[in-house]
């Protein structure tokens, strides 16, 4: 939903928290769901909804035609789809995800025709006006990547880059990748971002895509940088350590934008402590990186198992745990969360206005702490009004 009139500012939630890896599971969620949260939240203006589909859905919503009769649900129904969540190619829910939420990697064909899937989808869907996201994984895992091939990667992000500037051309529609750095991604932080633009994409991908469209390479560097943007994750970014302001303002200075702003906190454990309470987030289903402060350097355990495994280093100060916990709360059973990183990033976004899209993305309600859970409608409910309530304040300062 547009947060005010005034500004180009949408706040929208991920709706991989509804289990559904086929269409009409989808569907059905969301013919639900979205009215009912839009009568909450925005019963007078338009409501969006971040779509996630699997590859299975994608496909379904090509190859059977869903899509035009979707959008005719969203305008009678006031409610918009204008960011598409790319990253878990297949199940989300109710499966051991762990590492294999990196599968198929962008080295892949089957990573680009997903892809490709999710952008015929939001062209049917999105508003006219506004431009429009498809979130994806950070190029590959670094443990399968001893020698990363980058030239693998750059000709496929060429050849989405192509249809997407195609695309923008007939129709108007400003589509972009949004590539979300995560702890262990083979692209994780600002610096590996920067590096992969400066060393890769645009000298590799620039004569590439020049070549296809018929462009010079100056107007076909524009048009990666246009169309390849990073989803600035406020989870991530605090699980490793990154102040956010010093961040955006070297992807700035590099000329990489921000296609969209994903809001939810990590776990924050001062050290030492009785680490042992945390076994109760130690799930089965999802991947939770921890990453920790030992003063002169940072250890990356690969997940929280490990790190409840690994002897004690006696210089740690504190782990950052990759645990999307909810927004609304800063403590949890006596740990802290990064909700201070999740409002500062929440403050650049209003003042600076580099991205139109904030994303809430807290998935893990389901794996939570029994104490932690809560109606699902009922909590991202609350999601929303924290959220608003902190750029309402934003907003008055």
């Amino acid at each position: 939903m547009q947060i005010d009139p005034n500004d180009s500012l949408h706040l929208t939630y991920c709706t991989n928290i509804h289990p559904g890896e086929d269409w009409a599971s989808v569907e059905a969620t969301l013919r639900e769901a979205g009215p009912a949260l839009k009568a909450r939240l925005s019963p007078n203006a338009p409501f969006g909804l971040g779509l996630r589909l699997s590859a299975v859905a994608a496909r379904e919503a090509i190859e059977a035609g869903h899509v035009a009769n979707f959008r005719n649900f969203l305008d009678a129904a006031g409610l918009y789809v204008a960011v598409i969540n790319g990253y878990p190619y297949g199940e989300f829910h109710g499966a051991e995800v762990k590492d294999q939420v990196f599968a198929p990697d962008w080295t892949t064909e089957a990573r680009l025709n997903y892809t490709l899937d999710l952008l015929g989808v939001l062209t049917g869907l999105l508003p006219e006006g506004l431009d429009g996201g498809i979130s994806t994984m950070p190029l590959s895992y670094k443990p399968w990547n001893k020698s990363p091939d980058w030239q693998a990667i750059v000709r496929n992000l060429v050849r989405l880059t192509e249809t997407m500037s195609r695309l923008h051309h007939s129709s108007g529609k400003l589509i972009h990748l949004d590539i979300e750095p995560e702890p262990d991604g083979l692209i994780e932080n600002t610096a590996e971002v920067i590096r992969f633009y400066n060393d890769w994409l645009l000298p590799v991908g620039s004569p590439l895509l020049a070549a296809a469209l018929a462009v010079p390479q100056i107007e076909a560097r524009q048009l990666l940088l246009s169309h390849i943007r990073i989803c600035f994750d406020s989870c991530h970014i605090a699980v490793e350590y990154e102040d956010p302001a010093e961040s955006l303002a070297s992807l700035r200075a590099a000329g990489i934008q921000i296609g969209r702003v994903q809001l939810s906190s990590a776990l924050k454990v001062a050290l030492p402590t009785n680490t042992g309470r945390l076994a109760p987030f130690a799930d089965s289903t999802y991947l939770h990186q921890v990453i920790e402060d030992r003063g002169a350097c940072l250890h990356h355990y690969p997940d929280l198992p490990q790190a409840l495994a690994a002897p004690a280093d006696p210089t740690a100060k504190q782990w950052r745990i990759h645990f999307h916990v909810p927004l609304f709360t800063a403590e949890y059973d006596g740990f802290q969360s990064t909700q201070e990183d999740v409002r500062a990033v929440l403050k650049l976004a209003v003042r600076d206005g580099f991205t139109n899209h904030l994303e809430i993305e807290t998935y893990t309600w389901d794996v939570l702490p029994p104490a932690l859970k809560l109606d699902m409608l009922d909590s991202i409910t609350r999601e929303f009004q924290w959220v608003m309530a902190e750029v309402a304040a934003i907003r008055r300062h």
